[in-house]
């Protein structure tokens, strides 16, 4: 390259950098409070205002110290209606359809999704620690949230 393009290059890059420099610390930085624009015109707003306005169109407006009482309250309640929930556990059910092909890592996945297990891959790894990848079969298989891991494991793998 000549000296001559990479210097008019280079006028050119600080010029629009100058350009841009001026334009972004010329405009108005005014952040200390909220505004709206209408009509181009810049109205503030008081705080009553903006809860005003913000509850109006659906919001839930609370300052911190009422979010945190909100909160309390709340982690409070589970306590208290968490020995009855205990008391009637929900049975989850789940239908595994194996085909062709499926891998002990296919199943875990379905498994995951039903909530049965936590890690489909511990379960891959769990399944080949004890020799039964090879003995995954095609079919229907049922378990439900009443089973060991170990039963789960040995209704499918049979």
């Amino acid at each position: 390259m000549k000296v001559n393009i990479l210097s008019s290059f280079a006028a050119g890059i600080l010029t629009a950098t100058s350009i841009c420099a001026i334009v972004y610390f010329s405009e108005d930085r005014n952040t200390s409070k909220p505004a709206n624009k209408v009509n181009n015109e810049q109205v503030q707003l008081s705080e009553k205002e903006m809860k005003k306005v913000l509850t109006s169109k659906g919001y839930i407006v609370q300052t911190k110290d009422e979010y945190e009482k909100h909160l309390n309250e709340a982690k409070g309640t589970p306590q208290a209606n968490g020995e009855q929930n205990q008391e009637e556990k929900t049975i989850s059910k789940a239908v595994i359809v194996v085909s062709e092909g499926m891998t002990s890592i296919d199943v875990g996945k379905m498994l995951v999704n039903a909530t049965l297990i936590q890690d489909a891959f511990q379960f891959s790894k769990d399944v080949e620690s004890r020799g039964l990848q090879n003995k995954l079969r095609p079919g229907t298989y049922t378990v439900d949230s009443t089973m060991s891991y170990d039963q789960i494991i040995t209704t499918i793998f049979q």
